[in-house]
């Protein structure tokens, strides 16, 4: 394990959305209060066209980050070199304050299955994916922050908790952690764990950014599910604020992928994460 390295300060951006085509227009007009966008890497992986055309635009008046979906840090297929080198050229473009993906496997044989797939909790596993995130930020030439999961099957096989098995991986490959706290309440409820086992259990010093979203139950009412085309429920405001109390200040967007609503919801949204913030830590 890593435990000589030195992990920088964690940078603090303030409280960002999540940049998707409905509100490209109105970004543009109206200027909003928000302190950066975060964009998902895949949608802007293009030579040319609108995409590009707004995300400059946008990205001239706000910092952003970077967000996979298709890494597939995971998967026992080779790294795919030329997801690499167009994700490269992307943050030579973007010039992101950081680059993330997922803790997860995407598809195996060449064969994307455009889902986010957990991992089995196991040694072999943290020594597979360590050497995977080792290698591509050596290819970046920068960190790689990984985000925790929501889900909804286990292994059998597994040696070690979900929080265990993301700090030994952050540890060892010297990355960084995206700290979803609605995939920690989804997670928490689905395998009957405690959220604040998860966040205490985590290198904090690792984590610089936060996801907060909103979730759906399935008809049964035993399954909650990631969805992100909800508002945030109160309880996992409730989650966010135990973050805080147990981290410190972080980097905090609201994501919202479907049924999306006018700019305008979401930064009321983005005011309430500021309002628990504030009931936590102080004025900013």
């Amino acid at each position: 394990m890593n435990d000589t390295l030195t992990v920088p300060e964690r940078p603090w951006l303030g409280f960002g959305l999540g940049l998707r085509t409905d509100h490209y227009q109105t970004i543009l007009d109206e200027h909003p209060d928000v302190d950066w966008f975060e964009i998902i890497s895949e949608n802007y992986m293009v030579p040319g066209g609108k995409p590009l055309h707004f995300l400059d635009k946008v990205r001239a008046d706000y910092p952003m980050v970077m967000h996979g979906v298709s890494l597939s840090i995971g998967s026992t297929d080779p790294l795919d070199r030329r997801y690499l080198s167009q994700l490269k050229n992307l943050a030579e473009r973007v010039q992101p304050q950081w680059i993330s993906d997922h803790l997860c496997w995407t598809g195996v044989r060449g064969q994307n299955m455009h889902d986010l797939l957990p991992l089995p909790y196991t040694e072999e596993a943290v020594q597979h994916v360590v050497d995977r995130v080792q290698q591509v930020q050596e290819f970046l030439g920068r960190r790689l922050m990984l985000e925790n999961l929501s889900s909804y099957v286990t292994y059998h096989q597994s040696e070690m908790t979900e929080w265990e098995f993301i700090t030994q991986i952050s540890e060892q490959a010297d990355c960084l952690i995206l700290l979803d706290v609605n995939n920690v309440y989804v997670s928490s409820i689905n395998h009957s764990f405690e959220p604040l086992d998860y966040i205490r259990g985590v290198p904090q010093e690792r984590v610089w950014q936060i996801h907060i979203a909103g979730h759906t139950t399935n008809e049964s009412g035993a399954i909650m599910i990631d969805t992100h085309d909800m508002p945030v429920r109160d309880e996992v405001w409730d989650v966010y604020a135990d973050t805080l109390r147990e981290i410190g200040p972080v980097s905090t967007m609201i994501e919202r992928d479907d049924n999306i609503p006018p700019l305008a919801e979401l930064l009321d949204e983005l005011g309430m994460a500021r309002k628990v913030a504030e009931g936590v830590l102080g004025p900013a």
